[in-house]
């Protein structure tokens, strides 16, 4: 498996369907991942449909569901499943699922070496489209099975430095970009692949910021796979 680094490299989707937490996600080093059938991720910039920010009026983290919940069944954690993607070296507690050592080398949005331990950790689990973003963007409206799924879909998920993670906030393309240059046509290509899957729209600034980006990168495919857009109806959300 070959990271995917600036749009420079493809990776393959693997499924492995054995038990627990070796029934794995849409396969990657550090993020989500390009599939050929995706197509220029430029192109399906101009899919997404433009609308002003909604009000963040009633927002809350519990809007999305328990942070982390098992939606694909795989006894493992969102969390747990998304650093045993993304991290290298990883060491377990107790199994195949509870992470409790890897490494970010590198981490995709500072360039640097960044070490997760387990209880002090300096990693997070981004969202890719913030959660916040989500919900002046449309989320909002939808039933709470299909924000559960948004905010546990591995399409949407990173492994990234915390601290430079904690600066981006709910922040979209127009206000916020990873500082490591390379990753930037990946980072926006993953933007516009959940938004597009889920239906989101974007603001004229963000749809502007987002081409500007692309277009120093045209060939970027447009990364796909990830969890349906409905969780199972066991879960709730407020």
């Amino acid at each position: 498996m070959r990271r995917l680094r600036g749009g420079a490299a493809t990776a393959v989707a693997v499924l492995v369907a054995v038990a627990g937490c070796k029934a794995e996600q849409t396969k990657g080093t550090s993020g989500p991942e390009e599939t050929g059938g995706g197509g220029p991720a430029l192109t399906a910039v101009g899919s997404l449909t433009v609308k002003g920010r909604a009000p963040r009026t009633g927002y809350s983290r519990d809007r999305f569901g328990t942070a982390w919940a098992d939606t694909d069944s795989n006894s493992c954690d969102t969390r747990d499943d998304i650093l045993k993607r993304d991290l290298e070296q990883v060491r377990y507690t107790g199994g195949t699922c509870r992470v409790s050592y890897g490494r970010l080398d590198p981490d995709p949005y500072s360039g640097k070496v960044v070490v997760y331990r387990r209880g002090r950790s300096q990693v997070d689990i981004d969202h890719v489209v913030a959660l916040s973003d989500a919900w002046q963007k449309g989320a909002k409206y939808w039933k709470p099975s299909k924000r559960i799924a948004l905010a546990n879909d591995p399409l949407n998920l990173i492994a990234v430095d915390a601290g430079t993670n904690r600066g981006k906030g709910d922040g979209d393309a127009a206000t916020w970009l990873p500082p490591a240059k390379r990753y930037r046509c990946t980072y926006v290509a993953a933007q516009v692949a959940v938004k597009k899957k889920y239906g989101l729209w974007v603001t004229a600034a963000e749809k502007a910021a987002m081409k500007k980006v692309l277009a120093g990168c045209p060939g970027q495919k447009l990364p796909s796979g990830g969890n349906p857009t409905e969780a199972p109806g066991r879960f709730r959300a407020r």
